[in-house]
């Protein structure tokens, strides 16, 4: 039994958690200078096949019950002992059930704005100037009254599906994004009350870095297949 919280996400629910990736972002006005692909392996020889510079990172993976065992022990831990984050770190909550690919492609692009080209009239920029100094809790409560995005959410969300999902579909993957800021390498949950930072990086060796951490979440539960990541790489 998955040890998810009954109502995990206080606000609305959106249709699906799967990432939709840069038809979603091409929609709210992120130009395609960047592109995202699978990372097959995490072994040197197929990471070097992943078009570099790479960004930012995203990472599928099961919530069970031995990860949700360590989230609360990690969180405790840094909650007794703290840890330094950037304030230039772009952090927000989920408090949308179902949004987990939405926020953690947000999390990707909202860290990359430096890297990354919009629209002039780009509903996400305009989302993420709007946002960028509100606490994360109140960036969650600004998406949920975001329209631009919720519907770009819902209609990428129902392409290539056979059969739509149901709002109250439980769905046990889940999305989050790694990203480089200033130097240093930051897992993005919006089921956390915080980032996480996990220590040094750079421009050069951030896929590693990333993939590093996400063999992690894979060493955790062994027996699960059910991981998927992809990374954010120039065009």
């Amino acid at each position: 039994m998955t040890a998810y919280p009954a109502k995990p996400y206080p606000g609305q629910r959106w249709a699906n958690c799967r990432p939709i990736g840069l038809p979603f972002l091409r929609q709210l006005g992120l130009l395609p200078t960047w592109q995202f692909g699978d990372v097959y392996g995490m072994d040197p020889e197929l990471l070097s096949m992943v078009p570099r510079p790479v960004c930012a990172v995203l990472l599928l993976f099961p919530v069970t019950e031995k990860y949700e065992s360590f989230r609360l022990e990690e969180e405790a831990k840094i909650k007794a002992q703290g840890q330094d984050v950037s304030p230039d770190v772009y952090f927000m909550k989920q408090t949308i059930g179902n949004a987990c690919g939405t926020i953690g492609l947000i999390h990707a692009v909202a860290n990359n704005q430096e890297h990354l080209e919009f629209e002039t009239d780009s509903p996400l920029k305009m989302f993420l100037v709007q946002s960028t100094k509100l606490s994360p809790e109140n960036k969650a409560t600004f998406l949920e009254k975001d329209e631009s995005i919720r519907v770009t959410h819902e209609s990428s969300a129902q392409e290539g599906q056979t059969e739509a999902p149901s709002l109250d579909e439980k769905v046990d993957l889940h999305f989050i994004a790694f990203v480089n800021v200033g130097g240093h390498l930051y897992e993005l949950d919006g089921r956390k009350p915080f980032p996480i930072s996990h220590g040094k990086t750079s421009e050069v060796h951030f896929l590693e870095d990333a993939t590093e951490v996400c063999k992690t979440f894979m060493a955790r539960d062994p027996q699960e297949l059910r991981f998927t990541v992809v990374a954010l790489s120039k065009a």
